[in-house]
């Protein structure tokens, strides 16, 4: 059987199945062509060339197995592949950590201009790392600056270990357990960025199956899902240069969090490929409502 027969076969087997796409692809066939491209040890970057190969039966029964196990189990793909990309990336992920799928790489490809001087960035803190994606992809792309990636969970950073050993970073990303900001040593940072726990309550009783195979503490925040967010906002003018940047996903909860502070001009930010929830704040505007965040 060839790639591309495969390929299709299984997409209609996986819109059979009646999974939920929204953990790297949203849609049946791009998920198809992952696991087939998995089991049979296939580079996407060859992908022209790939659709024509001739798979072995081994091949073939392999990429059927891992699409059953996808059905049946409704884990989001990566957890059976223990891959994902984020930012052009290749990662590990388990289930310890949320699969990658934060508009933040376009940023990040970016280097956050024109909001901040990308010469001046030499130290970068992520909040709630996970897997270690953005904090990884930061360090990539401000190759002079170092990253504190930082979780609660010693679950999670453990993954992020494991990334940061796979692009041999070291010496300049360093794996942090803390409580946002409670076991973060006092100190400055260029560029401060987060893709916290932003799921109401009310959100977590309604999400598919796939999105409850992932940790839950990476998820729920509150009833209105600004548990996190309101303390990453009423601490981070302490931990900013003056001439620093916070920018924070909140996704669904961008309406509550205007809410909650009508009078913050938050900034925003537009994605070319898709995406949004995301705001940018100054370490200036920070320091001017600090009374209203705290």
């Amino acid at each position: 059987m060839l790639v591309e027969q495969l390929i299709h076969e299984l997409a209609t087997r996986l819109e059979n199945g009646s999974v939920f796409f929204g953990h790297g692809s949203d849609n049946a066939l791009d998920e198809a062509a992952e696991l087939v491209f998995f089991s049979a040890n296939l580079s996407h970057s060859q992908a022209p060339t790939c659709y024509q190969l001739a798979l072995n039966d081994a091949q073939v029964a392999a990429a059927r197995d891992l699409v059953e196990r996808r059905i049946q189990s409704r884990k989001p793909a990566a957890y059976l592949t223990r891959r994902m990309w984020f930012a052009g990336h290749e990662f590990y992920v388990d289930e310890r950590v949320l699969v990658p799928r934060s508009p933040f790489a376009e940023l990040i490809h970016q280097q956050f201009q024109p909001w901040i001087d990308v010469n001046k960035v030499r130290r970068i803190l992520d909040i709630g790392t996970g897997s270690g994606c953005i904090a990884i992809a930061c360090a990539l792309a401000f190759p002079q600056a170092n990253v504190d990636a930082a979780d609660i969970s010693q679950d999670a950073l453990a993954v992020t270990q494991i990334n940061i050993e796979r692009f041999q970073l070291q010496l300049r990303v360093q794996a942090v357990q803390s409580d946002v900001f409670k076991g973060i040593v006092k100190q400055r940072y260029d560029l401060i960025v987060s893709n916290p726990p932003y799921v109401s309550h009310a959100e977590m009783a309604k999400l598919p199956e796939e999105y409850l195979r992932e940790p839950e503490l990476g998820l729920r925040a509150g009833v209105d899902g600004l548990e996190i967010v309101r303390r990453i906002l009423a601490d981070a003018a302490a931990y900013l240069e003056p001439h620093g940047l916070l920018v924070v996903e909140v996704g669904d909860s961008e309406h509550a969090l205007e809410k909650a502070f009508p009078k913050v001009p938050f900034m925003w930010l537009e994605f070319e490929h898709g995406g949004g929830g995301v705001f940018a704040l100054s370490a200036a505007q920070l320091q001017a409502y600090c009374d209203v965040f705290s």
